[in-house]
């Protein structure tokens, strides 16, 4: 075993000991023991330890007095499978000055394992691939190991090395491949959406006349959308089982295969399978919660995947959800988790569900989780109006004009802290380091979250605001998907896009649901497929302040009362998209390093104040977008950084950034703090200062009155389609146009003629000419990313390139 690895593996006891955390007992305290040599009828004092965790909660409940003194209860080294969920209620609770605290003694590996430890008797089969009889109640849809998780037979075969999906094919459900499949139903199918949102999971049911399979699911991601032609793979295929590593059940013939794992010795390994979803759970209810019981030191392993069951929509997110995970809490005041890893469980690392309050995650590994690291979500009984579809309004006169929530069914005051969260999202892609939905006031603060599919941190909605993202340095992010960034929000609360209101009615109802603001500072973020901080669909109430940024940029949406100020943007800028008049949005004293980047803006002036801001690159575009009332008072030039090659972006007293307003902020705070954490944190790779290369606008063809042209890098995104998808846009449609009385709209998309994609002006105009003359041309159009038909009318005009592109 490598130093880092033992460092991995031993680390939550080394850190406990370290911080002193994990002492014997403490004064005045009652102090039970548990080991894997104990017997649950013993004392639980050293000499004579109980056997199990449930044996000393039990021995706890039934011998000693609450409330009166804190207890430890002090875990010894060893595996402890568990049967059942170890479930803490309002009955085991402590106090603020007699908590119960479960800990890992010090020095010694503790492992909370949700599975069973095999007792397997391999035989060959074929082509180097054991196998070994099951009970006939031996069910899993993971195998251990040597403590790997190892990949169920599928094709293509799992390739560490290739980010998507570890591997994907399009010809995945083609004929000749599923016809040499003998018996498929239970095989799963796994694939990214269409516009690569996220992720989708089917089971296969059974078998089609024509010989496909039957797939069930989809559900995972809460938009209406296709699988992936490209991006898909398939598992738990016996017919697939052909790479080192690959293992299948047969649970009707209770046969266990494997291909050996490269130098594996299968008669000396430790194989183990799963059988629990949750490991430990906190259930209370906000009139009986459970209180100030804290576990720390543990490692949790082998808990089952969980994707089949996240279906329950959030607020008008793209997400939908499954409430669990190897740690779950509902109904739980001033729990903690501290000092514990999460390893390789199959679905969420720790679930904060409906009523929480107080709850801490700090110093923590959570590593290579099948979905999210930690989630807080509420409950939408708490939400007024609420709607979960992303293409449901309601009207202005429907609308509960009450502030807040409706009751306390949600997470407030809840702590994530010093943690490590990566290389989550192993399965379900639409996943995060942190989720945060229909909850107020969480904070997470110094954490180091990489390696993930899609968002770091991802805040669902605006419900109820108050959230504080501080010293996070978070980068790796948006790997396998698209049209995101490491920090991702919407606001797609009750306001957001309310029939019948105007702009400034909106205004006064954004703040409804974002009651406080949310505060991102003193971060470092960095994401290559998407932008740095993402603030999406309505997403209003922000203070983004002292944050670097080293890569993708900051993009705000539509919303209003955004703050962004004193931020160094590296190698990229400012990206508005679709802003709402009267936004009240202000961007100012800000290092930025080319001109901004707007999509589908059709208001001025821009926000509120958009000025006072340092472009390293040439005067042309400070004053780029002047006519749209933006930096009257911002200076050009070199940003005099103190060593960014370092990763210092702090400037010299010679920069010019300091007659806009810049001030210094520290470069050398992000991330975990404590030591042992601090070494096993990887760090983002500082990207060297370019000059960034300027995009030529497009030309603008005129085409029934109106304008065409093709999209820019952005404005994918505003549209709402995937970065690679066919169309035209309509930049500009007067209101007499011959296109306007033909139904179409400033901001349509035009995808298709007779569903055949258009891929340019050009191609839209031969693909209509292609069309007899005196029948209606059906086009399919993208408007606020919803998809509509709009019968055009003949005659069709050829489109026309203007002399001069419009910018």
């Amino acid at each position: 075993m490598t130093p880092a690895k033992a460092l991995a593996r031993s680390w939550p006891a080394a850190l406990l000991f370290c911080l002193g955390l994990a002492c014997a007992s403490r004064t005045g305290a009652v102090t039970l023991h548990v080991a894997p040599s104990g017997d649950d009828t013993a004392d639980g004092s050293r000499q004579h330890p109980l056997a199990t965790l449930a044996g000393a909660q039990r021995h706890l409940r039934q011998s000693v007095p609450r409330q009166r003194e804190p207890i430890d209860v002090i875990v010894h080294a060893g595996v402890y499978y568990l049967a059942e969920p170890l479930v803490f209620g309002p009955e085991d609770s402590g106090t603020a000055l007699a908590p119960v605290t479960y800990r890992a003694a010090p020095g010694e590996e503790v492992v909370l394992s949700g599975g069973r430890r095999l007792q397997p008797d391999w035989r060959a089969w074929r082509d180097g691939i054991m196998v070994t009889d099951t009970p006939p109640d031996f069910a899993t849809d993971q195998l251990f190991v040597n403590g790997v998780r190892l990949p169920l037979a599928r094709y293509p075969n799992f390739d560490a090395q290739t980010a998507i999906l570890n591997g994907y094919a399009a010809d995945v459900l083609a004929p000749a491949r599923t016809a040499r499949w003998a018996a498929p139903i239970g095989g799963l199918v796994h694939a990214l959406d269409e516009n690569r949102w996220g992720g989708c999971h089917f089971v296969i049911t059974g078998r089609n006349p024509d010989g496909s399979p039957v797939l069930e699911g989809g559900w995972q991601i809460n938009r209406p959308l296709h699988m992936h032609a490209l991006y898909r793979f398939v598992e738990n295929i016996l017919e697939e089982l052909d790479a080192p590593g690959e293992w299948f059940h047969d649970r009707a013939a209770h046969r266990l295969y494997l291909a050996p794992p490269a130098g594996a010795d299968l008669s000396r390994a430790v194989v183990e399978s799963v059988r629990l979803r949750e490991l430990v759970s906190f259930r209370g209810s906000e009139q009986r919660p459970v209180r100030f019981v804290a576990l720390a030191g543990f490692t949790f392993r082998h808990a089952a995947r969980t994707f089949m069951d996240t279906k329950e929509p959030l607020l008008r997110s793209d997400w939908t959800v499954y409430r669990g995970g190897a740690v779950f809490l509902t109904g739980a005041e001033d729990c903690a988790i501290t000092s514990c890893r999460i390893d390789q469980v199959g679905g969420n690392a720790v679930f904060a569900s409906g009523y929480n309050r107080r709850i801490t995650v700090r110093e923590c590994l959570i590593d290579s989780a099948g979905a999210s690291g930690v989630l807080f979500v509420g409950l939408p009984s708490a939400v007024r109006n609420p709607l979960f579809g992303h293409d449901q309004r309601l009207p202005l006169a429907a609308l509960d004009l009450a502030p807040g929530p409706k009751d306390n069914a949600y997470p407030m005051d809840c702590l994530v802290q010093d943690c490590v969260i990566r290389d989550t999202g192993r399965i379900e892609k639409q996943s995060a380091g942190v989720q945060i939905a229909m909850a107020r006031r969480i904070t997470v603060q110094h954490c180091s979250i990489y390696g993930l599919p899609r968002a770091g941190i991802n805040i669902g909605d605006g419900t109820w605001g108050g959230h504080l993202i501080e010293g996070c340095d978070v980068f790796d992010t948006v790997l396998e998907t698209g049209d995101h960034g490491s920090f991702n929000s919407w606001g797609r609360d009750r306001y957001w896009r309310a029939e019948g209101a105007t702009p400034a009615q909106l205004r006064e109802l954004a703040r409804l649901d974002a009651m406080e603001p949310v505060i991102i500072r003193r971060n470092r973020w960095r994401c290559d497929r998407g932008w740095d901080i993402d603030l999406d669909d309505g997403a209003s109430n922000y203070v983004i302040q002292e944050n670097l940024l080293l890569h993708g940029g900051l993009k705000l949406r539509e919303g209003f009362f955004r703050e962004v100020t004193n931020n160094v943007i590296v190698n990229n800028t400012l990206h508005p998209h679709v802003w709402f008049a009267g936004s009240g949005d202000v961007f100012t004293h800000n290092i930025v390093m080319t001109r901004y980047r707007p999509a589908l803006m059709k208001v001025t002036p821009w926000g509120a104040t958009i000025d006072r801001n340092l472009f390293t690159s040439r005067e042309a575009d400070r004053i780029a977008f002047a006519a749209e009332g933006c930096d009257a008072h911002s200076v050009d030039g070199d940003a005099r950084f103190v060593d960014p090659a370092g990763g210092d972006f702090r400037i010299r007293d010679d920069s010019r950034a300091l007659a806009v307003g810049f001030r210094n902020f520290r470069m050398d705070h992000f991330g975990v703090r404590p030591p042992a954490l601090r070494a096993l944190a990887r760090q983002p790779v500082i990207p060297p200062l370019r000059p960034v290369e300027e995009i030529d606008a497009p030309p603008v063809f005129r085409w029934l009155g109106a304008g065409l042209r093709n999209l820019q890098p952005g404005e994918f995104s505003a549209v709402g389609v995937a970065e690679d998808a066919a169309g035209v846009l309509l930049a500009d449609v007067p209101p007499e146009s011959g296109a306007a009385r033909a139904g179409l709209r400033s901001g349509d998309l035009i995808r298709a003629v007779d569903d055949v994609p258009v891929k340019s002006p050009l191609d839209f105009g031969r693909t209509l000419m292609r069309r007899p003359a005196d029948q209606p041309a059906p086009l399919r159009v993208r408007r606020e990313q919803r998809e509509i038909r709009v019968d055009l009318p003949p005659p069709f005009d050829f489109p026309e390139r203007e002399r001069e592109p419009r910018r």
